[in-house]
């Protein structure tokens, strides 16, 4: 054999082994193409949750103070006979009207006076020894409990029966 007869064979398999390492570069390359994408994907998903979740502690600070607000119209209430009847039909009216928006914002209260404690729901402040209700019951609310959603906005400040 000469030669020229083994250069063929060289140059295919030089050509091949060629391919081979292009082909295993290719796959490398594309490899770290699909990873890089996957980052990209999870590094945006990760900056959206942060995004809501600054946006919802924002709104969270902003309903606490509206809820403090909310109370004041409770306690204004509590003295409505002193009040002139025309002043006090427009103080219902905005308290009507916030309590639609916190609503229209999922923001509900919930009723304690009755049923059992429940340290999720409930802040004791009181416990008063009584036969009017089976201990461990709420007896009444000094502030309104509030949800959002389904989570606890604000637990509501309760007497419970001893």
């Amino acid at each position: 054999m000469t030669q020229t007869d083994q250069r063929p064979d060289e140059n295919s398999s030089a050509t091949q082994a060629e391919i081979e390492r292009l082909q295993q570069e290719l796959s490398r390359e594309h490899d770290r193409h699909l990873r890089a994408l996957a980052d990209f994907d999870n590094y945006r998903k990760r900056v959206q949750r942060e995004r809501d979740s600054t946006a919802q502690a924002g709104k969270r600070q902003l309903v606490l103070a509206l809820l403090d607000v909310m109370d004041d119209f409770a306690r204004a209430f509590a003295y409505a006979n002193t009040t002139p009847a025309s002043i006090l039909a427009g103080t219902h009216v905005i308290h009507q009207r916030l309590t639609d928006l916190l609503q229209a914002q999922g923001v509900v209260p919930y009723t304690s006076a009755g049923e059992p404690f429940d340290v999720t729901l409930h802040d004791a402040v009181d416990a008063i020894k009584t036969d009017r209700a089976p201990s461990g019951v709420v007896l009444d609310e000094l502030r309104h409990g509030y949800r959002w959603g389904d989570e606890v906005l604000r637990p509501a400040r309760v007497r419970v029966a001893q």
